[in-house]
């Protein structure tokens, strides 16, 4: 067989025997701190997450050191939890504090506590393969508008993904093409830049008028958006996207963030606060944003449709106009090696932006011969 008639073979690498060293999104905090133990299933482990009376949120291994109860199905005392099995009390710093029927805790009766982060509602955690704490330099950049009374609570989703290693939801970041057959959309302008432990997309869009066509009804219809995501790290996102719409602008942050269960399944978590408008009372507000919260899930209920029917890819065939995805997975290496095995070529500021202009031809062609098929059959 020559080379020109070589069937190219999908390849594929065993999913990654550890999980990404880097900040992960649990949750909100008003949800996880409600005085009651709640059950995580993260990074190959059962965790408890709790607060107490003091309202600080711990996390820390689910299984009881003294004969493995389960702590998450344990009761919150104090600022301790306790297991069902025989009451021992642990600390969100690790260490056992009393043992109602023994006259001493044992020196060694310690757990693994996971460092914590409470930061603009929500509750992160640090995990790292080497057992070193979060460094001062990796952070989750603060989102301003959560404080701000001009801006609704928020939304939150949740969703577990069988059958799929996290990769697949962080190569989005560079696939342009998608948008315009999963989430029917334009990209008239897409850029990524990745720098250190950021990875960031800009993005420029137009709704398919094919689609709002088929669709019909009397919702409000979003002609276009406009969008500047980054990872922070391995599994958090922060999009600032603006829906244009006929009669004003809708100004939102998306989180879009994950934390893997195991290799082969994570629980994908997504949230939404909407700007209030003049004029805009808060009951108004917060309707606008319940629909826009479910054209978001809408979108990423697509996205879970297509992860759990295709197959993993290592070495993805691609065109000119598919964008960064190697050096994507390059930067995205970075969580899964050891800190010093950190190279430049996978923090090295890398910037790409695609030539929409063939794609959007190629696309219009594709709408104008459906309108007008509609059209004829209407």
């Amino acid at each position: 067989m020559t080379e020109d008639t070589a069937v190219r073979r999908i390849e594929v690498d065993a999913a990654p025997t550890r999980f990404a060293r880097g900040w992960h999104c649990l949750g909100l905090e008003r949800d996880l701190s409600d005085g009651k133990p709640h059950q995580i299933n993260a990074f190959g482990q059962k965790l408890v997450v709790f607060a107490g009376e003091d309202g600080a949120v711990n996390v820390l291994d689910a299984y009881c050191r003294h004969m493995g109860g389960d702590l998450s199905q344990g009761t919150v005392k104090g600022n301790e939890i306790a297991c069902p099995f025989h009451d021992w009390r642990w600390g969100g710093d690790g260490r056992c504090k009393q043992i109602p029927y023994a006259r001493r805790v044992p020196l060694r009766a310690r757990t693994a506590a996971w460092p914590t982060m409470i930061q603009d509602g929500m509750v992160f955690v640090w995990n790292d393969p080497e057992g070193n704490p979060p460094p001062a330099d990796v952070t989750i950049p603060r989102i301003p508008q959560v404080d701000s009374d001009r801006w609704t609570d928020w939304l939150w989703y949740e969703t577990v993904i069988e059958g799929a290693n996290c990769r697949e939801i962080v190569d989005n970041v560079v696939d342009m093409a998608h948008f315009f057959y999963i989430h029917y959309s334009f990209p008239t302008y897409f850029k990524n830049v990745f720098e250190g432990t950021s990875a960031y997309q800009y993005m420029n869009g137009t709704g398919r008028e094919d689609i709002r066509a088929a669709r019909g009804g009397s919702s409000p219809v979003v002609l276009g958006t406009t969008s500047v995501a980054a990872y922070h790290g391995p599994s958090f996102m922060i999009d600032e996207v603006t829906y244009h719409y006929e009669d004003m602008d809708v100004d939102t942050i998306l989180i879009n963030c994950h934390y893997p269960i195991d290799s082969n399944s994570f629980v994908l978590q997504y949230g939404i606060i909407v700007e209030k408008k003049e004029g805009v009372s808060d009951d108004e507000a917060e309707q606008l944003a319940a629909t826009t919260g479910k054209f978001i899930k809408y979108g990423f209920e697509q996205d879970v449709a297509i992860w759990k029917s295709k197959t993993k890819i290592d070495n993805p065939l691609l065109c000119e106009e598919d964008g960064p995805v190697y050096q994507l997975r390059r930067w995205y290496e970075q969580f899964y090696v050891d800190a010093a095995e950190v190279t430049p070529e996978m923090t090295d500021r890398f910037e790409f932006e695609i030539d929409t202009t063939r794609p959007n031809e190629a696309w219009r062609t594709e709408v104008e011969a459906n309108l007008a098929a509609r059209a004829a059959t209407s």
